[in-house]
């Protein structure tokens, strides 16, 4: 299935990625003309929202999924899910808890998580259950929550093992793979991280893979592997230009930024050039 991307014109693939695909203006002129009824602008807010968030736009993003939260009613449930793939109450809950976090609010932010949990427990739909438990584990490794973040990792990837998600399964083993370095298993975590974003390329996805770079160069850092770190990083940052996928790039300069100047050689003027 194809979105349009409001943001910029494009196509959104299946990975969330903007094609740019020049003749992408018929898709948003036709989306932008069906009727507004509160079914459809729940459902339509989400894409919204989601391109703005990826984009880095993030206080339009915060405006248009929280008018997709308000504007979603019960009727809305189980139908829509099975034909997008998720459901949008979740959907909109989820990216919204990632919103609220950029803009500095922690806790607003987990609510929206454990409303979204909540929401796929009781709609019994498992993409929606895999999906929003793919978003409490990346929400509870921002807050630094190791033992939640990896009890929804493993959740996620032995649900969507069953289910066949392999995209959830690759996030999920890369999420997996960072709490156990956290916790102190840094090489094998470190190879889980690794083994999740291969998989997660094997797919042909793109959409957070700059994020999962981001958790490989700081277990990187903490094990010594300054060079495999800079390397994630420059990955990451080379798939940020490419997808315009910004709103996690701020991270990727940070990061690299600490890491050059653990390298020997390497000037502070050097290493806040990119910040």
């Amino acid at each position: 299935m194809l979105l349009s991307c409001m943001a910029c014109g494009g196509f959104m693939g299946h990975d969330h990625s903007c094609t740019r695909h020049e003749s992408s203006v018929k898709c948003c002129c036709t989306w932008r003309t069906r009727p507004t009824t509160p079914r459809s602008l729940s459902s339509h807010t989400k894409p919204w929202g989601a391109t703005w968030l990826y984009l880095g736009a993030v206080p339009a993003a915060r405006m248009h999924l929280e008018e997709g939260i308000a504007r979603y009613t019960p009727d809305q449930r189980r139908a829509p899910a099975f034909r997008i793939g998720q459901d949008p109450g979740v959907a909109c809950r989820v990216h919204a808890a990632l919103t609220l976090w950029l803009l500095g609010y922690p806790e607003q932010s987990l609510a929206h998580i454990h409303n979204a949990l909540a929401l796929a427990h009781e709609l019994s739909h498992p993409f929606s259950l895999a999906f929003a438990r793919r978003w409490a584990a990346h929400v509870y490794q921002l807050r630094r929550d190791v033992p939640a973040a990896y009890e929804h990792a493993e959740a996620i990837v032995a649900l969507s093992a069953e289910q066949g998600f392999p995209q959830w399964v690759a996030q999920g083993t890369s999420l997996c793979g960072w709490a156990l370095a956290i916790q102190g298993q840094g090489e094998e975590g470190l190879a889980q991280i690794r083994q999740g974003i291969t998989a997660l390329r094997a797919t042909g996805a793109a959409l957070h893979v700059p994020y999962l770079c981001t958790m490989l160069a700081e277990v990187c850092d903490h094990l010594g592997h300054m060079e495999d770190g800079l390397q994630a990083l420059a990955e990451a940052y080379t798939l940020v230009e490419q997808q315009e996928e910004r709103y996690w790039e701020a991270e990727v300069h940070r990061l690299r930024s600490v890491l050059l100047l653990r390298q020997p050689g390497t000037t502070q003027a050097e290493a806040e050039a990119w910040l």
